[in-house]
């Protein structure tokens, strides 16, 4: 494909994962996606590493590599979303016991490190659940940072919905964040300030719906459960697909607006562990670190995710 995009997907599938895998699978995206690799986040990274392989049956991804990796945090104690995603991390589509491929039996760490240094400096690494795997990667081979060409990560923003200062991903370990945020890599981040903008509604559902093939059904049932536990739990009036965003951008740029800012993690705060300091205002003499996402555009991201299921032939 021209103007193909290498890439590895560190998840944690979770409904906007899948729905970010699906995106990235589909026949308008320019990305290759060399891996698939798991963390603990959403569930726990066994639960993670079935739906991840669950989710390259649907999309038909028969030959990408599926690695599971980190059990939990690199410091703290591990924790779950189970009452956004459900006890399986996948609750809602009618999934198969078992998957049609395993896992490789290699460590998604081993296998981000192999993959980024036998590159040309032209993987972009795009993590969508906590940053545990990438900052061991880091820890582990310092020689991947000037290698990676971006992070697109989901995680963080200017206010929380884990805790009122910090939002999921980068509160259930940010002592890995900080790991990622400081290390000079490229990154484009994507926080909750514009993944509340990407709020999938009823009207989705039905936009979405009409469709009718096979892995438009899957979202469409997925996203029904999705928006129920978000207005359940958050009161919100849809869910927001926070992480299909970064697959999203990476397919077409445009949607998005960004600012240049320095971001920095908090993991000392009694009541701000895990907020991510982002100075918009440029109020801090340090240089930028991150390029913010901050605004969508909502018929451009709706119109993306409606061609690419089209796209799907079954």
């Amino acid at each position: 494909m021209q103007n193909e995009k290498r890439v590895i997907l560190d998840c944690d599938p979770g409904h906007d994962d899948a729905i970010s895998i699906i995106l990235a699978a589909s026949t308008i995206s320019p990305l290759k996606i060399e891996a698939i690799t798991t963390v603990a986040g959403n569930v726990e990274v066994e639960k993670n590493t079935l739906n991840a392989l669950r989710v390259c049956d649907v999309a038909g991804l028969t030959d990408v590599p599926v690695a599971q990796g980190s059990t939990k945090p690199l410091l703290k104690r591990m924790e779950i979303a189970e009452e956004i995603h459900g006890e399986t991390g996948l609750e809602g589509p009618a999934l198969p016991s078992q998957p049609s491929k395993t896992a490789v039996q290699q460590h998604a760490v081993d296998l981000i490190i192999e993959k980024v240094m036998a590159s040309d400096g032209d993987i972009t690494l795009i993590p969508t659940g906590p940053l545990t795997n990438i900052a061991l990667a880091m820890i582990r081979e310092p020689a991947i940072i000037p290698k990676i060409n971006e992070i697109v990560l989901m995680g963080g923003g200017t206010f929380g919905n884990w805790t009122p200062a910090a939002e999921f991903n980068i509160y259930v370990d940010a002592e890995a964040a900080k790991v990622v945020f400081e290390s000079g890599a490229p990154i484009t981040m994507f926080g909750l300030d514009v993944t509340h903008q990407a709020l999938a509604t009823q009207e989705t559902v039905d936009r979405l719906a009409e469709i009718d093939n096979h892995v438009s059904h899957f979202v469409v049932d997925l996203l029904k459960f999705f928006i129920k536990t978000n207005q359940d739990v958050f009161g919100m009036d849809g869910g927001p697909i926070h992480d299909a965003c970064t697959t999203a951008y990476l397919i077409d740029p445009s949607i998005f607006d960004f600012k240049h800012v320095r971001v920095d993690v908090e993991t000392k705060g009694e009541f701000t562990y895990g907020m991510t300091c982002v100075d918009t205002n440029g109020t801090v003499n340090r240089e930028p670190n991150v390029n913010f996402a901050y605004q969508l555009n909502q018929a451009k991201l709706w119109q993306l995710f409606e061609d690419a299921l089209k796209g799907y032939s079954y």
